[in-house]
């Protein structure tokens, strides 16, 4: 085997084998295996601020979009390229956090509502901006680097919030104008104790 073809293999094993090392520490933070402190993806990706300690059970909520990569158009109607995911998605009653990191090149938000019995997430009716009604939020992390409302969660940084939730279902939505179109929900789910 000549050198150049030696070279060759031993560049798809070492790409092989960064791919593999890359989607098991993927998988262990989408996994929940960081419950309590911030997941690791988060700090190596340089988040200009952190959430202090929080009360109750923690639930990591990334919010991420596609940025630059968006083609024309309003940003996200009806594309589905940006997205919400909750670590863990169960958890029991009563006080719960929610710390969020925009991952993503644009601003987002999480409001927190019920999810009515017989509905599934992304089923809301939107208005003409594409923002689902928030009537019956329980609370939102919407402040940059701060908890509770504020103005979206700036990219590459943090917010955070703390409710008492009752056993059901609920959706955290991304409210920003044409966001829960583009596919900004997930589902937490509380159990009773």
């Amino acid at each position: 085997m000549n050198a150049d073809r030696r070279r060759g293999t031993w560049l798809i094993v070492a790409g092989a084998v960064a791919a593999l090392v890359l989607g098991i520490a993927t998988t262990m933070v989408l996994a929940g295996a960081f419950r309590h402190a911030a997941p690791v993806a988060w700090r190596a990706q340089g988040a200009r601020c952190g959430a202090p300690a929080l009360p109750g059970k923690v639930v990591d909520v990334t919010a991420s979009d596609m940025g630059p990569r968006m083609m024309g158009g309003t940003p996200g109607y009806g594309m589905r390229m940006m997205r919400l995911v909750a670590r863990p998605s169960t958890v029991t009653s009563g006080v719960v956090s929610l710390r969020v990191l925009n991952t993503g090149a644009m601003a987002h938000e999480v409001v927190v509502l019920p999810l009515p019995s017989g509905q599934g997430i992304g089923e809301r009716s939107t208005g003409p901006a594409g923002k689902v009604s928030e009537a019956g939020s329980l609370g939102e992390a919407s402040g940059t680097c701060a908890a509770g409302e504020g103005h979206g969660i700036a990219p590459g940084t943090m917010a955070w919030t703390t409710l008492t939730l009752r056993p059901g279902r609920y959706e955290l939505v991304c409210n920003l104008p044409g966001h829960y179109l583009a596919g900004m929900y997930t589902e937490l789910d509380v159990t009773s104790r």
